[in-house]
């Protein structure tokens, strides 16, 4: 019987350390040079491992053990967020204006610990694991994962697992989700374009500013009043840019914003009820518009399967009380583009923690995660693992 508890125990400094070092050194989507280079060389020093560059400032590793068996890949993201760190803690950025506000750090940090507890259990492993160290997860289109895909980092793959800390989770709690978990982020780009003109002769213009606002609000009828209200769809406008002077209207306005669905019958319906809200205003006050919908990561759906064994593992190496069934999030991950390929799932690792004033949401410039999520995240995929292979 393997003693996973002591295995990371073992490692436990090691993966803080990594962990910290990732921190310092943030590196936004697509120039992950740098850290992409610190997880190649952590890995060679593990000896057994075959480790390629699948793209630029992508790393995956593999481990092959002595009888023939499943092929289990396990997943972390590895890029930061252009965010200004306002932390105190003394292992904060070094690099201005990027900051690892959502915790790929940990991810990393805690994937390279599973590959050196693995390392060191090759002669008794049946079958194949993949460590894959993902870049850009940050960024759409297409993202990191679909890149991956498309490099072949799947192929004969039977199952992956990805996990992600969790500030709205206290520590010590592993959130599973049956069926859809994180919804597909899609985002639109509306030009409005009326004819401006003098502020104290607005009969005489085409308002763009007053159109955008009348839109903007008519946009928040789509849930509720054209979607179910039991649904889960959120539509939310995030930028409204128009005008240069107090006394100037505009001859157009920009408005961004972002569409989240958990049905993918949806995701293809609520783009055409914004569409038709946009042209029915804009046509009624003579203007015109240019809209671009384009279309981000799938919804994130776990194969509940899968899910069963994250459960036996948590309730096994954490006991029944650190389970918490968690309500799909509408947040996003590329987690989604793996799943295409194999059976899959993705959970949270509890890294909130009340007492310690680690509560900031993920992408605030002062969120931290307590440290000993890491240990919870490599004891979960650990065994979670092992169950998959056989």
């Amino acid at each position: 019987m393997i003693n996973v508890n002591f295995l990371v125990a073992s490692i436990k400094d090691q993966v803080i350390s990594w962990r910290r070092h990732l921190h310092q050194n943030p590196e936004l989507s697509y120039h992950e040079g740098d850290t992409s280079q610190f997880i190649y060389n952590t890995l060679l020093t593990c000896g057994n491992l075959e480790v390629t560059r699948p793209t630029k400032t992508s790393v995956m590793a593999q481990l092959v053990g002595k009888k023939p068996g499943k092929v289990v890949a396990i997943r972390a993201d590895m890029d930061a967020l252009p965010v200004q760190e306002e932390t105190t803690v003394n292992f904060a950025s070094q690099n201005p204006g990027v900051m690892h506000a959502c915790g790929h750090d940990a991810h990393t940090a805690m994937l390279l610990g599973v590959a050196k507890v693995f390392c060191g259990m090759q002669e008794d492993l049946t079958g194949e694991l993949r460590f894959i160290f993902q870049h850009a997860e940050e960024l759409f289109p297409p993202g990191g994962a679909e890149e991956l895909v498309e490099a072949g980092v799947m192929d004969g793959v039977d199952y992956i697992i990805g996990g992600h800390v969790w500030t709205p989770l206290e520590i010590g709690k592993i959130g599973l989700t049956y069926g859809p978990m994180m919804a597909s982020p899609d985002s639109f780009y509306l030009t409005i374009k009326g004819k401006g003109g003098h502020g104290a002769m607005p009969h005489q213009t085409i308002d763009a500013i007053v159109i955008g606002a009348e839109v903007v609000v008519n946009l928040q009828h789509i849930v509720a009043r054209n979607i179910d209200p039991l649904d889960q769809v959120v539509v939310s406008v995030c930028r409204f840019v128009g005008g240069t002077s107090n006394n100037i209207i505009p001859n157009k306005v920009q408005i961004d914003g972002t569409i989240r669905t958990l049905n993918p019958k949806l995701r293809e319906e609520v783009p055409l009820l914004l569409e038709r809200i946009v042209q029915g205003i804009t046509s009624a006050h003579g203007a015109d518009y240019d809209l671009k919908v384009i279309k981000g990561y799938r919804q994130v759906l776990n194969d509940e399967s899968v899910v069963r064994i994250l459960e036996e593992t948590v309730r096994e190496v954490m006991g029944n009380e650190a389970i918490e069934f968690v309500r799909p999030s509408m947040g996003a991950e590329d987690f989604s583009a793996y799943l295409q390929k194999a059976k899959g799932a993705f959970f949270f690792i509890g890294g909130g923690n009340q007492e310690k004033g680690y509560i900031y949401p993920h992408h605030h410039p002062c969120f931290m995660i307590d440290e000993d999520a890491l240990q919870n995240g490599m004891k979960i995929f650990i065994q979670a693992a092992l169950k998959l292979l056989v």
